[in-house]
């Protein structure tokens, strides 16, 4: 070779050829390097694309170097949101990186079982409903005809086709990466074994490996053919009845989408209310609303046993001394969530993890181990997709670029996706109480809000807790229909220490559901009611 042209006539020979990592060809030394994957192209075929040039030829043995012949800079084991962030970081610096997933595809809980089918769902829910149900006397709804095999189909190919264009799609170019399947365990803190056979070592590690349904133990439910969101969004033959078992957000959110596409719903929970996390007002206001839908709700259970016959599954529990039968077509299960790392062999290398078996970081998602970093719902973080992409990118930029970054989640946004919404940011009154800061609040019913009034629809309430001594927002809660539209100026005006008199101040469109912001700001010192619509 005798010049860059040369190499570079080379170098586009190669690109896009799947099984190239990546190859660096000098005209200075007349070599070229590549790094490749014997399982998709061999040293002979790379050799007879460089002599089919014409001009070029390789007249030397082809060095023997290959993806897995040398350590990685990093393994990234899992195959979600933090996984693909982590990915897409590791690519812009350069490293050489491999994906080890199994379980669910490649994307995670989020697009194949998780927010995807069953915001997907919640809409279809809502649709039905609202065919079926008006908040205006002057129009009478007509009723809905529900294919529910074509919703579940609809639902598939829309998580086949973000799965494919959000996440396959997105690292498909990629120099640098290679995706395995199969399960990773640890064999020693710089090694791991893929399916039982394939050793691969790297320099840092990723563990992002997610989380799965928590199983309660009781009597009777191991013999079962219980659901779970992993199972249930595939049946396309809906069930007359079901049970669900749980009442944090996802079995709400799920009982009642399926309640309102037509199956008879019965939600159980241990705990004496729903969203056991959140304040009792909360959970009182959204559960008052949901049992006018027809979902039916028992809190407070102790659970004996569960029983399957032909026809029908059976749930004996014991409330207020009480024992209680529940029956019905299929169950499902929904009682929170467990971090994946049962199978990592984690015992091979000392990672510690917290008393929930959660793989314990820190700010910058560090582990016990230097070189070992988590992510997402695997970790002692709050489990949602966009806090574990966060932490994905955060753990590559501080593991290779010692940026020293911190996650920070005193204003994290969250959003419970039923109707109405339940949304909030910062500290409750519980929270404020334990901090011992001094607080106060400011609670406002919808009813009071003009844009609520004018849509015939004042389900919920705004709540705005302060600190008395500086004025700051420390604090919001939103029970509305889309009140999770809301949250995210609420969680701004937490995290730049925006005070209650700014909020008051501002200047909100009239008949919108912010305007209910500033009215919930000024009813820290004023009565709604004495104020005109467009107050000031």
């Amino acid at each position: 070779m005798t010049c860059d042209h040369c190499a570079q006539t080379i170098t586009k020979k190669f690109e896009g050829k799947d099984g190239i990592v990546s190859n660096n060809v000098s005209h200075q030394s007349g070599n070229g390097i590549f790094e490749f994957d014997p399982g998709k192209i061999s040293k002979e075929e790379i050799a007879e694309i460089i002599n089919s040039t014409g001009h070029y030829k390789v007249v030397g043995e082809i060095p023997k170097n290959n993806i897995g012949s040398k350590p990685f800079d990093l393994i990234i084991i899992g195959g979600g949101s933090a996984a693909f962030s982590a990915a897409i970081k590791a690519e812009s610096l350069g490293l050489s990186t491999l994906m080890v997933n199994e379980g669910l595809n490649f994307g995670g809980t989020c697009v194949n079982v998780g927010c995807v089918p069953s915001k997907n769902l919640i809409r279809a829910g809502e649709a039905a409903h609202h065919a079926r149900h008006s908040n205006f006397t002057g129009i009478k709804p007509k009723g809905v005809d529900i294919d529910f095999t074509q919703i579940i189909k609809d639902k598939k190919k829309l998580v086949a086709t973000l799965q494919e264009k959000k996440y396959i799609d997105v690292v498909s170019d990629f120099q640098n990466l290679k995706m395995v399947t199969g399960w990773a365990e640890f064999v020693d803190d710089k090694t791991i074994i893929v399916g039982g056979k394939e050793k691969y070592t790297a320099l840092k590690f990723l563990i992002a490996t997610g989380s799965t349904t928590q199983i309660p133990n009781i009597k009777g439910l191991s013999d079962i053919d219980y659901l779970t969101n992993v199972s249930l969004f595939d049946l396309e033959k809906q069930a007359e009845s079901m049970i669900v078992l749980g009442g944090g957000y996802i079995a709400l959110e799920i009982a009642q989408a399926y309640q309102r596409l037509g199956t008879k719903v019965t939600l159980l929970q241990r705990s004496a209310h729903v969203l056991s996390s959140q304040s009792e007002d909360i959970a009182e206001e959204l559960t008052s609303h949901l049992r006018k839908e027809g979902l039916t709700i028992h809190t407070g259970l102790r659970f004996i046993e569960i029983k399957k016959d032909i026809n029908k599954i059976s749930v004996l529990a014991e409330q207020n001394g009480e024992e209680k039968l529940f029956e019905a077509e299929k169950i499902l299960i929904a009682t929170g969530i467990k971090p994946n790392t049962q199978r990592l062999k984690l015992e091979n290398i000392g990672l510690q993890l917290t008393p929930k078996g959660e793989v314990q970081v820190n700010e910058k998602m560090e582990t016990n181990l230097s070189h070992i970093f988590a992510a997402g719902d695997v970790t002692n973080t709050p489990p949602f997709v966009y806090t574990a992409a966060n932490e994905g990118n955060i753990a590559i930029a501080n593991a290779f670029e010692g940026e020293e970054k911190k996650v920070d989640y005193s204003s994290l946004p969250w959003v419970v996706f039923t109707d109405p919404q339940i949304a909030g940011a910062g500290l409750d009154e519980a929270q404020a109480e334990a901090q011992n800061i001094p607080f106060d609040v400011s609670k406002l019913e919808l009813k009071n809000i003009p844009r609520a009034i004018a849509a015939n629809d004042t389900r919920g309430f705004i709540k705005l807790i302060r600190n008395t001594k500086s004025d700051k927002l420390i604090g919001a809660r939103v029970v509305a229909p889309e009140g999770g539209e809301l949250i995210q100026q609420l969680s701004m005006a937490i995290k730049y220490g925006i005070t209650i008199k700014d909020l008051a101040e501002c200047l909100y469109p009239y008949l919108t559901l912010g305007e209910g912001i500033k009215l919930t700001a000024i009813t820290f010192g004023k009565d709604v009611s004495k104020l005109s619509c467009c107050a000031v």
